[in-house]
């Protein structure tokens, strides 16, 4: 199987999920085109046979690159399988309220380019404060304080899981094969 693989990232991890689904799919035997989003340029999405697209959610929206990008090829993306990675840290706790944020979120993209993708995954990002400015450190320094109180508030951590993150692109691959 031929897959395009698009994203759209602020501080990197987006960027490092997609390059991780892509290196996963490689090994298991598909074709893959990686590119970000911002450098996708003209792109014939006819050549592949399903696409993956990645974005992070910052201050409740998406990357504007990713609304133009579905907006430009909606009838290319409507025509095939599509996975969308919703990358957030959100997606990393148990909140209700978070992740009914995350669902409307998920909407008004799906409401402003006029297409919902086949599968929607909420992936857990990272808490990067050493890439951080001031104001930025200090805002996601009292959010991840009050959501995981065992972090060191002065380092990166990870939240990704990446063995759940195979097991959901196998699912859909599955499904997208039939």
């Amino acid at each position: 199987m031929k897959l395009f693989i698009g994203y759209a990232s602020t501080e990197g991890q987006t960027q490092k999920i997609a390059r991780h689904i892509a290196d996963y799919l490689v090994d298991h035997g598909h074709s893959v085109e990686l590119m970000a989003l911002a450098d996708a340029g003209p792109i014939a999405l006819s050549r592949f046979d399903a696409a993956i697209l990645g974005a992070s959610v910052h201050v409740g929206h998406y990357q504007k690159v990713l609304s133009e990008f579905a907006d430009t090829y909606a009838d290319g993306l409507n025509a095939m399988p599509t996975m969308f990675l919703s990358v957030s840290l959100a997606a990393a706790g148990h909140d209700a309220e978070d992740w009914r944020a995350l669902d409307t979120i998920i909407s008004d993209v799906s409401d402003a380019t006029g297409r919902t993708p086949g599968k929607v995954l909420q992936v857990a990002g990272a808490y990067t404060p050493s890439q951080y400015d001031v104001f930025r450190r200090f805002v996601m320094r009292r959010i991840i304080a009050a959501k995981d109180p065992e972090a060191d508030l002065d380092w990166d951590k990870e939240y990704t899981d990446w063995e759940a993150l195979d097991a959901e692109t196998d699912g859909w691959l599955s499904q997208a094969s039939i």
